[in-house]
């Protein structure tokens, strides 16, 4: 058995998820979580990371490499605490797998490109761990999306011999995983807004970072019309290999689309309704009879988006992936971790049918302890 830490700050950038993984290398399926931690960023980073995700500039070059080792002390520190609270001391583990930070995903524009940012040698360097970091860029580089990475893993943990399911991760950006009765990992892609709408929205008129259990969302009434606008949106349209993030959905892009006298609590309501009807669309339209979707990342928490999501897929089962013994926090970052994994044993991360990319890739870039 082997450790293995993985770290992930995903589109809301709500927090550094850290997850203390045990993997064996004789069993690929193997991926079992020891501990999973949040830990919240500095304020005025974090603010300053949302912005520029959201299609903002930054200030200079300056900026952007500062930027980047800023986003890398803040997630050694955060293994280094991880490690701490477990009692394990940095020898013990085999490798870090860091995502880093996305502020910018462009697989589609002319010159294709993603950039995660968090410097993985710096990580190196303040754990004495070896680190593979960059983990979507060959995937982009060989022609894919660069995402959705962890189909791999969601059929290696969730898959069934005799049920055909479905994996639906509700971080900043919704994801599905498609698993048909014993065949593992038939697709993935994004398919829209989860969290990072609902957030910001929610922020900019509450002060919240979140609507907690969808309480603000639950007091304001769907608007029929705005959702209709929403889903006008033609990238709801492309086929599969796709995924997006916050430069695609964010709040200018929904203030287009408001008429200005809105309440509220009504566009809360309707952001939330976006998320479970394209998530339900989209998986009706490539999975025609889904027996049980199991849900992960944040958006587990908010009640009302399940309940909407179980009223528009009557027949299917909706629960938690932890009803299957994989906690629905930590399963992104566990994924990292098994990336790299998979990195250091010479193995492919990325799934071609799911990315669109060329072929089989080993990913990531190594920076040894």
């Amino acid at each position: 058995m082997n450790l293995f830490i993985g770290l992930i700050s995903g589109t809301s950038a709500d927090g550094i998820d850290a997850a203390l993984v045990e993997c064996d290398d004789d069993a690929p399926a193997h991926c079992l979580l020891r501990l999973g931690r949040t830990y919240r960023w500095d304020p005025g980073l974090r603010a300053r990371l949302v912005a520029i995700g959201q299609g903002g500039d930054c200030t200079s070059l300056d900026e952007l490499g500062t930027l980047d080792i800023r986003v890398a002390r803040a997630f050694a520190d955060a293994a280094n605490a991880l490690l701490a609270e477990a009692g394990v001391p940095a020898a013990q583990v085999k490798a870090i797998g860091s995502h880093g930070q996305t502020v910018r995903h462009r697989p589609r524009a002319e010159v294709p490109f993603t950039m995660q940012l968090g410097d993985g040698a710096t990580i190196a360097e303040r754990t004495g761990i070896t680190t593979v970091d960059g983990l979507r860029q060959r995937d982009v580089a060989a022609g894919g999306q660069g995402a959705p990475l962890l189909p791999g893993l969601h059929a290696a943990l969730l898959a069934h011999a005799s049920e055909s399911r479905a994996v639906l991760n509700l971080g900043g950006i919704a994801n599905l995983t498609l698993l048909p009765a014993g065949i593992g990992a038939s697709l993935g892609f994004d398919t829209g807004p989860a969290n990072a709408l609902m957030d910001a929205w929610c922020e900019r008129h509450t002060g919240a970072h979140y609507d907690h259990d969808g309480k603000w969302a639950a007091s304001g009434t769907l608007d029929e019309a705005l959702l209709a606008r929403l889903l006008s949106e033609p990238w709801f349209d492309h086929p599969p290999p796709k995924s997006s993030g916050r430069e695609q959905f964010h709040l200018d892009w929904l203030s287009e689309r408001l008429h200005g006298n809105e309440v509220p609590a009504d566009v809360q309501r309707t952001l939330l309704e976006l998320t479970a009807a394209s998530v339900a669309s989209a998986l009706l339209a490539h999975q025609a009879t889904p027996q049980r979707l199991l849900v992960c990342g944040g958006g587990v928490h908010n009640p009302l988006l399940l309940s909407r999501l179980a009223a528009r897929l009557p027949g299917v089962a909706v629960e938690s992936t932890a009803v299957h013994g994989v906690d629905p926090d930590f399963i992104e970052a566990m994924g990292f971790a098994w990336l790299a994994r998979e990195t250091l044993a010479g193995r492919p991360g990325n799934l071609p049918a799911v990315t669109g990319a060329l072929g089989p890739r080993i990913l990531g870039a190594i920076h040894l302890a």
